[in-house]
């Protein structure tokens, strides 16, 4: 029978801190952070979806009046339906006296109409009808109404990961209780792109103009689509309470941006403030592989068994989003609980590798033992129950307890 080890093997310990290099770089830019971006947003939040990694994070769990950018939880169990078939893009909604009186962006639908969804998504997603979205919420509503669809979508917002969201009503129509917070928004945005790449294309959509009615709402409201930077989403949101607001999304080469931005004063404020925000997003951060897959980045000591320590490894390549002036370089720990009992099979997960990006929040990722370390044999049991043995007798008698 082994003889306990001299220190507790549950016991966490660091193995060390290393520094790991991408490429050559002079010492002065080791710590050069990137460079915060000052938003006039009252709330915002910028993700790197390719990475998840958070950009900006400013009052972003404050749930606040949506306007509406709320559409698009209209949209996302709509979408929902046309997967599950509870609803087709050709068939024919009717419009009730409530949708039809809707005032603000419509389609000007009235009850004599019974529209496409089709129609009705690209009337909420280019023309962000009023009207439209209570013709959906109507048709998905657990109980025919805008008002129980509206319980639908804050009890599947909930589902979706989005604490701090409760909606009145499907359209972003002012309301007391309807609020939104910009983190709700982003997470709501990856949701739309991840699951329904079908529908997606529909939000770059820079004009509709639906049966000749309204000359004067064809156009998309987002200021983005037409700046050639990749922006291709998602919706843009304004009440005298909410101020001006946009989810946006835009994507350049292999990497893609969500933001969202809210509280601003005007829609000059908002197509200046989503512009500056993209460029920083793309220009001040890059991608960086900074670890190649079975590189051993530090040794895990094991207990009892016929090696004394095993290499760590990553199973995959590992990639970091990093300030671009200081990209080449980035501080990494180990982190392990060891001595690591033997035996131990290649392929089990011992450790983490945790990267330190200036300015940004840690990454994780496991490491896992490099080989097979069997239990050792007779002598090794030997040599390990001396080695207890002697560290107990050095400690003293409270090292026996």
């Amino acid at each position: 029978m082994p003889m306990p080890l001299p220190t507790d093997p549950r016991q966490p310990r660091r193995a060390g801190v290393l520094r790991l290099t991408v490429l050559a770089l002079s010492a002065a830019l080791w710590a050069l952070p990137a460079a915060a971006f000052e938003t006039r947003a009252r709330a915002a939040y910028v993700i790197d979806q390719t990475t998840d990694t958070v950009l900006l994070s400013k009052n972003s769990d404050q749930p606040l009046p949506p306007a509406s950018m709320s559409k698009l939880m209209t949209l996302y169990i709509a979408f929902e339906a046309l997967r599950d078939g509870r609803l087709t893009l050709n068939e024919r909604l009717p419009v009730s006296e409530h949708a039809m009186s809707y005032g603000g962006s419509t389609m000007f639908l009235d009850t004599t109409d019974r529209v496409r969804v089709e129609d009705l998504l690209r009337g909420i997603i280019v023309l962000s009808g009023n009207d439209a979205c209570a013709v959906i919420a109507e048709a998905l509503s657990p109980d025919g109404s805008e008002a129980g669809f509206a319980r639908y979508m804050t009890q599947r917002a909930e589902q979706l990961g989005m604490t701090h969201s409760t909606f009145a009503n499907a359209n972003g129509w002012p309301a007391a209780g309807h609020r939104m917070s910009v983190h709700d928004l982003a997470i709501l945005a990856q949701h739309i792109i991840n699951d329904f790449p079908e529908y997606y294309p529909l939000f770059s959509e820079k004009e509709f103009a639906f049966d000749g009615r309204a000359p004067s709402n064809t156009q998309n409201r987002n200021p983005l689509l037409h700046l050639n930077i990749g922006a291709d989403g998602l919706k843009t949101g304004h009440t005298q309470e909410a101020g001006y607001g946009l989810v946006g999304s835009a994507k350049q080469g292999d990497r893609r941006v969500i933001f969202v931005i809210s509280g601003l004063g005007s829609k000059e404020a908002r197509a200046s403030e989503a512009e500056a925000v993209v460029n920083w997003s793309f220009r001040q951060f890059a991608e960086k592989t900074v670890l190649r897959a079975g590189t051993p980045v530090a040794q895990a000591q094991v207990f009892m068994g016929r090696e004394p320590a095993v290499d760590l490894v990553s199973t995959e390549d590992v990639s970091a989003l990093l300030p671009a002036l200081s990209a080449d370089k980035i501080e990494a720990e180990v982190v392990y609980s060891g001595p690591v009992h033997a035996p131990i099979a290649k392929g089990d997960q011992l450790g983490e590798l945790v990267l330190k990006p200036e300015g940004l929040e840690e990454i994780r990722r496991p490491l896992v033992a490099d080989r097979a370390v069997p239990v050792g044999g007779f002598m090794v049991r030997v040599q390990t129950a001396a080695q207890a043995l002697l560290t107990r007798l050095a400690n003293g008698p409270e090292g026996t307890m």
